[in-house]
């Protein structure tokens, strides 16, 4: 054997492969099996530890299987739902408890308390009759709609004279027919401002005031436009910024901060999540004012 042979054996044994470590075989295979169980080598024939009576039979599965079962499943140490305690069933004449491995609690959403199996049903527990738990007084509930119809009645009145207030606020000829709203709209578009980039097609054009008792600004009003595709609450913001109105909508929770568009024509209050063009058209006039509540939707007055 030459010198560059016996170096390149040396140097990688595996390039001429390995001889099966099976007492009777010996035989050179170039693509040796090696048994992680007993860690020897052994050819095609013998590779499998029943052919070469491994020594160490099963180790390897053994070790495998052992660190499967060392691996934590997905939801170990979470719950899959809040779990009812243990105590007696809601229904007075029930005396089954609860909450445990035989008898799981199911809880009843609109009275808010947990039954067994046998009365789950509103049906079998009454619960038409039954008044939820944490449930407000009636009293406090009488009391709330009272001061909500009052503010509504009082929004009417405001709003009304608000309304009377803009049509005296119209360019002189009275827009009554179709035409003349044409001239009116058409010389609010002259002195509108906006986002010039909007396409023609997409805006509305807007007078623009807000009430000086609560909704103070450094700009009592003005004409704008708007894109039609923008929802209420994104065009009170813009009007807000360009009236300089202070607008802490997004901090506060509480309605008596939040500003609210009303719309004078309309003569109600719009919501934030309304389309422009579905509850406005050009010539429209929209006041922002503070503290007047939600836009009421239960109260018929």
């Amino acid at each position: 054997m030459t010198d560059v042979e016996s170096g390149r054996v040396g140097g990688d044994a595996t390039l001429i492969g390995k001889h099966c470590q099976m007492e009777y075989c010996h035989q050179l295979d170039f693509l040796p099996f090696f048994c992680q169980s007993c860690n020897r080598t052994f050819c095609l024939d013998h590779r499998s530890e029943s052919s070469h009576k491994c020594a160490n039979a099963g180790a390897w599965a053994e070790r495998r299987r052992q660190a499967q079962l060392a691996i934590h499943s997905a939801g170990e140490g979470k719950k899959m739902r809040d779990f009812v305690s243990q105590k007696p069933c809601a229904d007075p004449k029930c005396k089954t408890v609860i909450g445990t491995s035989l008898s799981t609690g199911v809880h009843c959403s609109t009275c808010n308390r947990d039954y067994c199996l046998k009365h789950r049903l509103r049906e079998d527990h009454n619960c038409a009759n039954l008044i939820p738990i944490g449930a407000r007084p009636a009293n406090a509930l009488d009391g709330a709609a009272d001061r909500a119809k009052s503010a509504l009645e009082k929004l009417k009145l405001w709003g009304a004279a608000k309304k009377e207030q803009a049509t005296r606020a119209l360019p002189k000829a009275k827009p009554s027919t179709a035409a003349q709203r044409m001239v009116a709209v058409n010389n609010l578009k002259k002195t509108a401002k906006g986002d010039d980039k909007l396409a023609p097609e997409k805006r509305v054009y807007l007078y623009v005031e807000a009430e000086a008792a609560t909704a103070k600004a450094k700009f009592p009003k003005g004409q704008f436009f708007y894109s039609k595709d923008w929802v209420v609450g994104r065009m009170l913001d813009a009007a807000a910024k360009s009236l300089q109105v202070s607008n802490i909508n997004n901090q506060s929770t509480d309605e008596k901060d939040k500003l609210r568009v009303f719309h004078v024509e309309g003569g109600r209050l719009l919501e934030f999540n309304e389309k422009v063009g579905a509850s406005l058209v050009s010539g429209n006039t929209i006041v922002l004012l503070r503290g007047v509540g939600q836009p009421p939707d239960l109260i018929e007055l």
